[in-house]
């Protein structure tokens, strides 16, 4: 998948910088922990990959036995699918950024974001369309504070970040 990925991954990050989100085009150029392209089915059985910025990384790089992330982390996640006749099509990017305390105690404090390949911003937690990431909110809910609200991918697929 990785040299999809790499056909792809210019008209994604061109799409998602209509968006206007700085991270929306700075993620490629981040520390990469996913080794390769893997489906998540929470993200809608498409293939992602796992990025995140430097104020991230120390902390996301140790995975489950990371602590809390610090204020200005930002995870990304973007996507990308493949036709049984082989068309590739970009995804969604998916963003998550750890706010101030008290920007969202429930969550983590942590702000969604939720984009489409042509930059349209779907939701972000706190402005608009925030009902429309509110399930984000809902499924880093389940994991709790004990991993910061964060899912992990599985072992086999993580890299340190490179």
């Amino acid at each position: 998948m990785m040299r999809v990925y790499d056909c792809i991954i210019d008209e994604m990050v061109a799409g998602y910088a209509k968006s206007g989100n700085p991270s929306a085009v700075a993620y490629k150029d981040w520390p990469r922990f996913s080794k390769i392209s893997y489906t998540s089915d929470t993200h809608g059985g498409r293939l992602v990959n796992n990025f995140s910025n430097d104020v991230a990384k120390s902390e996301y790089s140790k995975f489950e036995d990371g602590g809390t992330m610090p204020v200005g982390s930002i995870l990304a996640k973007d996507s990308f699918t493949v036709s049984a006749g082989g068309r590739v099509s970009p995804g969604p990017l998916f963003l998550m950024e750890k706010m101030s305390t008290g920007f969202d105690a429930d969550g983590g404090d942590w702000r969604y974001t939720l984009m489409m390949p042509s930059g349209q911003v779907i939701g972000v937690t706190g402005g608009k369309g925030s009902g429309s990431v509110a399930f984000c909110k809902d499924c880093h809910i389940a994991v709790g504070d004990d991993q910061d609200f964060q899912f992990f991918l599985p072992e086999e697929l993580r890299t340190a970040g490179n």
